[in-house]
């Protein structure tokens, strides 16, 4: 996720009044240290009153929240944060009311032979004060989505919401305030001091979501303090046709998968890996696609806007740089294909564009869409092998046997086959990335057992031969261990 907040970023220009200082952001954070010292288990009731709280302040202000991340993108569709934000944060609450009090009881573990009759289990215990730092392009599910497993496994949480996006922040901190004592749950809100300092703070956990270049300052912040750290980053996620029969289905997902937001989503498809011989037919697919599914082009009121100027500086430039190197640039609208007064710009693919070029190094975050060839399946993913490893991969494919082997020679945070995206969606599957895309994982029971120390219990039985093994160590002892060794 490209610079969804830096240190050293300058502020946006509406920028919030009555940000967090920092002796109010230690305060906040002394308060609900000193609370969970003085409660340190939140039993059932706690935690899903709390959860239920959120879920209704979701399902009140819903119009609200909407019209906030609206204002925020100088226009965003409804429907996209209904669909990407809000009821996947709903989801999220509800996986929680109805399994949490089943992921807090205790986990039976196994015991050694030699150690029986004792008994061993692993208990979920509550880690203490959370913190979470939020991006600016899901600013709603990304605070929400770890607020759920930090709470339903029983912290307390600071969430660090962006200052790109300032009604949003606004509203959700008087929102949560409405809602919760600020022991609970407080929102900080402020730029690179701010987001600085917080990072700095002895968090029992801390979760950052952003890009990897500032997820490397946040970690070297978090280590000061020993801080554990989930770090959910990004980068160049791949997609490859690896089936000519999927052409057209392979287009259609991968475009639904890139313009959903406008291309500033995490797991969007980066760039896509095409059949040399299927490029032409590839390109003139995703055009088809495009014009069916935003038909006014820029002026579709479902198509949305990029966040502020400089992102779409950001990305005009990686298209201005093509363009100087004499890349093939087909845009996939008809009509203008920008908008600078309302920061709108026409998805366009790029034909097989230079490793040297930006467009190709960096993550684009935005409605660009490389294509490049490749002349067997070894090629390409030899490709993906030589880069980064990704937050997610999207391979289509109708050969089970091919797939299976492309998952075992291939890294990335995680796989949709013959889809994007969707991966995330699901709450049975772990959320996170490998190396430089990320490290940890949450949703559903996994977020449960990030924001947990899965503490384990050896309770010992009366009958117990651990005696014979202490000193002053007999003949007979040794005799034991070594028939025991043999077993």
């Amino acid at each position: 996720m490209t610079n969804r907040f830096a240190f050293a970023a300058s502020h946006c220009a509406d920028q919030m009044t009555s940000d967090t200082t920092i002796s109010e952001l230690n305060a906040a954070f002394a308060g609900q240290r000193a609370a969970f010292d003085a409660a340190p288990w939140a039993d059932w009731r706690v935690r899903r009153d709390r959860l239920r709280r959120l879920r209704a302040l979701l399902e009140v202000h819903e119009s609200d929240i909407a019209a906030a991340i609206d204002a925020d993108f100088g226009g965003r569709p409804a429907m996209e944060t209904e669909l990407a934000e809000h009821f996947a944060s709903l989801e999220e609450i509800k996986g929680a009311l109805r399994a949490g009090e089943r992921w807090m009881r205790p986990r039976r573990a196994a015991v050694s032979k030699w150690f029986l009759p004792a008994s061993a289990s692993v208990m979920p215990q509550p880690l203490g004060v959370v913190g979470i730092i939020v991006p600016w392009n899901y600013p709603l599910f990304l605070s929400v989505g770890p607020l759920v497993a930090a709470l339903v496994a029983g912290n307390r949480a600071l969430v660090k919401l962006s200052e790109f996006t300032p009604t949003f922040a606004r509203l959700m901190r008087d929102l949560l305030a409405r809602h919760f004592d600020a022991s609970e749950v407080t929102v900080v809100t402020g730029g690179p001091a701010i987001a600085q300092a917080f990072a700095s703070l002895p968090f029992d956990h801390l979760l950052f979501t952003g890009s990897t270049a500032v997820g490397r300052k946040v970690m070297t912040a978090a280590a000061a303090n020993l801080t554990p750290v989930t770090l959910e980053l990004g980068g160049k996620s791949p997609a490859v046709l690896a089936s000519p029969a999927l052409l057209e289905r392979a287009a259609e997902r991968i475009l639904a998968g890139k313009l959903l937001n406008a291309g500033q989503t995490c797991v969007a498809p980066d760039y896509v890996l095409v059949p040399r011989d299927l490029m032409p037919p590839m390109v003139a697919a995703l055009q088809r696609v495009a014009k069916r599914m935003y038909p006014a082009g820029l002026g579709s009121v479902d198509y949305c806007s990029v966040i502020n100027t400089r992102q779409y500086d950001r990305l005009s430039s990686l298209l201005d740089e093509a363009r100087t190197a004499n890349v093939r640039i087909a845009p996939l609208f008809d009509g203008p294909a920008r908008d600078d007064a309302r920061h709108r710009l026409a998805p366009h693919v790029l034909l097989d564009p230079p490793a040297s070029l930006a467009v190709m190094g960096e993550e684009i975050f935005g409605p660009l869409l490389p294509l490049v060839p490749f002349d067997s399946i070894d090629q390409a993913v030899e490709y993906i092998n030589r880069r980064p490893r990704p937050l997610a991969m999207y391979w289509f494919d109708d050969d089970s046997a091919r797939i299976e082997r492309v998952l075992r020679q291939t890294h990335a945070g995680g796989v949709t086959i013959n889809d994007t995206v969707l991966h995330v969606a699901q709450h049975g599957l772990p959320f996170g990335g490998v190396g430089p895309s990320g490290i940890g994982h949450y949703h559903g029971r996994w977020g449960f057992d990030t924001f947990s120390k899965l503490k384990p219990v050896f309770r010992q039985s009366r009958l117990s031969g651990v005696r014979m093994f202490m000193p002053p160590y007999s003949e007979r002892a040794r005799r034991l261990l070594a028939l025991m060794k043999r077993f």
